[in-house]
């Protein structure tokens, strides 16, 4: 027979069927008391469980006023604060994964039981079934996001999607593929009898996300300043395009016209009120309506299949564009304003080749301070003439070898990339002779002052040993 307690610490009663109820009058997120009912399996469970609820009751942490289950939550986030705080776009990623992932595997559960276990198996189980590791942490970040709003509102005292472990990503990343300088060239040639024209034109050549390039107004183009200022994107597909807020704060920027794209820009202007469009947007379709974003990457694609180019997308451009800008030597930050990113990780992530490039300068590095001017002359078998190959980026630097779209002054050099020991060091080399008597005399420098140190020590130790037995004395 259950122990009697005192009125106001609940209770704890058996059931005919071998189970026990527990109840307790408890805090409740209106900030009423609630009785609160539970059945558990054991008495040891119950006593915990009674515990529990009197422990949370007394630290001030509330239970739902109502229970719901996990689907019935997320219908009501996506609603109430997905869709009026975030893009779009965002909703429909977001309801698009809750629609097919999280109500199907985990909705029925009810929202204050569910638990790291049942979370856990759920979330191996999609690995099991083949998806990959970055698309299930894509899920998790939905739930863990949804769950934290719950957490906020006091349904729940813990968020278990942020306390799951996700399965490891052990297949290779994919291959981006990006154009050289050859295919970037060719493109630029192809392009030229095309009504977009500019548009192709400022893929590789402005920094501009799809939604930016294709929200940009005439009034955000300065002809005077060859400038053109990035303030607006335009998203979404079909009937729900509309024109909203950049990306990011570090997406509102400024950036130079090079003159190939300002003059592709004046024809634009030109075609374009010829045919009587007067659209705000640079880029329409035919009869002036914004261009689909999708519509965009098919065009571009198929574009690129009629010409013989490797097939890329949109998005693409941007890290071709960021590869062949560090490859000519601007510095990673102008790169990282370029492309509008809030981080510079992100920069050196769209930056590809940039270990190999690292071995070949600190190659170059040894190699000027190791090779005598003599065999640096020498037209056959020097190690210049091998690293002074077409494909390496230092030849480029030096010749001034760029894209016909750019060139160094517009947007970045290679100036001040190198320090000016180094840039001293490739003035004036020195034979491995000289190096190697210039280090054995630095060597002899360092013993003496050595040597000299070590008497001085022994000599005042000596010194202050005497002076100790004198006063002893």
């Amino acid at each position: 027979m259950a122990r009697r307690r005192a009125n106001g610490q609940g209770s704890i009663s058996p059931r005919k069927d071998g189970r026990w109820d527990v109840a307790a009058w408890v805090l409740a997120a209106s900030g009423e008391l609630k009785h609160v009912r539970t059945t558990v399996r054991t008495e040891q469970e119950a006593d915990r469980k009674l515990t529990e609820l009197k422990a949370n009751h007394n630290n001030g942490i509330p239970v739902a006023d109502k229970n719901c289950r996990l689907g019935d939550y997320l219908d009501y986030w996506l609603e109430g604060f997905v869709r009026p705080t975030q893009r779009p776009n965002t909703y429909a990623q977001k309801e698009t994964l809750v629609r097919l992932y999280l109500k199907p595997g985990l909705g029925k559960h009810y929202l204050h039981k569910l638990s790291i276990p049942v979370t856990q198996v759920y979330f191996t189980n999609l690995r099991a079934a083949g998806m990959t590791a970055s698309y299930i942490a894509t899920i998790r970040k939905v739930l863990s996001s949804a769950l934290t709003r719950a957490v906020r509102e006091e349904l729940i005292t813990r968020n278990v999607a942020r306390l799951i472990e996700l399965p490891s990503e052990q297949e290779e990343k994919k291959e981006r593929i990006l154009w050289n300088q050859g295919e970037v060239r060719r493109f630029l040639t192809v392009i030229r009898s095309d009504r977009l024209h500019a548009a192709y034109l400022m893929l590789p050549t402005s920094g501009l996300r799809n939604g930016e390039l294709l929200g940009l107004r005439w009034q955000d183009v300065d002809a005077e300043k060859r400038m053109i200022h990035v303030r607006q994107q335009l998203t979404g597909s079909g009937r729900q395009m509309h024109i909203g807020p950049l990306k990011t704060k570090k997406s509102r920027r400024s950036l130079p016209l090079i003159a190939p794209v300002l003059e592709a820009l004046r024809g634009h202007y030109e075609e374009q009120k010829a045919r009587g469009i007067t659209s705000e947007l640079v880029f329409t379709t035919t009869t002036g309506e914004p261009i689909d974003p999708k519509n965009f990457l098919k065009a571009f694609q198929r574009l690129c299949e009629r010409n013989g180019l490797r097939v890329v997308t949109v998005h693409d451009m941007r890290r071709t564009q960021a590869t062949m800008l560090n490859h000519l030597g601007v510095p990673m930050r102008t790169i990282q304003h370029i492309l509008g990113h809030s981080r510079m990780s992100t920069t050196e992530i769209y930056v590809l080749g940039n270990e190999d490039e690292g071995q070949q300068d600190a190659m170059r590095f040894i190699e000027n301070h190791l090779t005598s001017e003599s065999e640096s002359a020498e037209p056959q078998g020097s190690l210049t003439r091998f690293f002074d190959s077409d494909s390496n980026r230092q030849l480029n630097r030096h010749q001034g070898e760029s894209p016909t779209f750019g060139s160094g002054s517009t947007l970045g050099g290679a100036y001040r990339i190198r320090t000016d020991d180094l840039f001293h060091a490739m003035k004036e080399p020195t034979t491995l002779a000289e190096r190697v008597t210039e280090i054995d005399a630095a060597l002899r420098v360092q013993r003496r002052r050595l040597l000299f140190g070590t008497v001085a020590v022994n000599l005042a130790v000596k010194t202050t040993e005497g002076s100790d037995a004198e006063l002893a004395a």
